[in-house]
């Protein structure tokens, strides 16, 4: 009888269920009126001196693991019913999350960024509040130097050293003092120009600029460089290099690429020429790369650089600059991407 007992008791600390009714069964053969555990206690009296204490001990094991597995399977039954009442069938697919979208500036500036890490590249990033020095000085820009004038500065007016930065080659004069040659680093950035807010300019907007110094660099490996990239971002690969003045770079380039003249927006763009200036590029200045403590006499260099609004503008035929800025969901909600 004993050893009958232990059986029940192995059989209830083994039953699981997670139906209502079998529970229910469950718990009337253990411990209803008519349960085994009655029939057991009436067998008590029928029981040896000798086993009653080990019958005992056995009946009262058996009765409780039947209550406490009882207790915990209706328990677990109500938290169930419980969450499903809260949150609906758990077992049910989940609604789709709206995914918000990428700004076009963002999307432009990755994959800008994608392609010159193909090459070899790497990123590089800096303050937007700028001293002289970096911004101007270490460039070829002396102080009172007239080209200073081509770049209308906000300057912070309790400290006429310090302003907001004009462009990001005030990041690559940062990583040349900080590393040795060989550089190869692109540097995209929020830059800020005291000018006046239209359809077609901004007094912030966004820029990469590359730089690679090197020995042996060459002009040649500049315009190499400059073609590979638009043609992996525009998949135009004819561009011409027009002779320029940059105060950082010598000789200078304006950097035109052959949109063409398919279509009507061709000719609106292209001002009927078939070509777009896209930025500006050029050797790196010796007395750049003495400032920053590079030998110019042992690396070479080249730099450019291209606007990031500009060629979103292109991309996307967007008419005014100041779209990107105004925050309007109806706009911004029209691009997507995976970068």
């Amino acid at each position: 009888m004993i050893q009958t007992i232990k059986n029940h008791i192995a059989e209830v600390q083994a039953f699981s269920s997670t139906n209502k009714e079998e529970i229910e069964n469950f718990r009337i053969k253990y411990l209803g009126k008519k349960g085994l555990l009655n029939d057991f206690f009436a067998e008590f009296k029928n029981v040896p001196n000798d086993q009653k204490k080990e019958f005992g001990q056995v009946i009262n094991t058996l009765k409780n693991a039947a209550q406490e597995k009882v207790d915990y399977l209706k328990e677990a039954l109500e938290i169930k019913a419980e969450t499903k009442g809260v949150y609906g069938d758990l077992s049910r697919p989940g609604e789709v999350i709206p995914l918000g979208s990428r700004h076009p500036i963002s999307i432009v500036k990755n994959k800008i960024i994608d392609i010159f890490l193909r090459i070899g590249f790497n990123v590089s990033e800096g303050p937007e509040i700028e001293d002289d020095w970096h911004n101007f000085t270490a460039l070829n820009l002396p102080e009172y130097h007239p080209a200073r004038d081509m770049q209308d500065t906000f300057f912070i007016q309790t400290n006429p050293d310090v302003l907001l930065r004009t462009h990001t080659s005030s990041v690559q004069v940062r990583y040349m003092e900080n590393n040795k040659p060989p550089i190869r680093t692109i540097s995209p950035g929020r830059v800020y120009r005291n000018e006046a807010i239209s359809s077609r300019s901004h007094c912030f907007f966004h820029q990469v600029e590359g730089l690679y110094v090197d020995k042996g660099v060459s002009f040649a490996d500049l315009k190499q460089t400059l073609q590979y990239f638009t043609t992996e971002m525009f998949g135009k690969s004819k561009i011409r290099l027009r002779p320029s003045y940059f105060p950082f770079t010598e000789p200078s380039a304006e950097v035109d690429v052959y949109w063409g003249l398919e279509t009507e927006a061709d000719h609106r763009i292209t001002k009927g020429t078939g070509w777009l200036e896209i930025g500006g590029c050029g050797m790196v200045d010796p007395n750049v790369l003495k400032n920053c403590g590079i030998d110019p006499e042992e690396y070479s260099g080249f730099a450019f650089g291209v606007g990031i609004d500009r060629i979103a503008m292109l991309l996307h035929q967007i008419p005014d600059i100041r779209m990107f800025s105004e925050n309007d969901v109806r706009f911004l909600e029209q691009f997507k991407s995976v970068l």
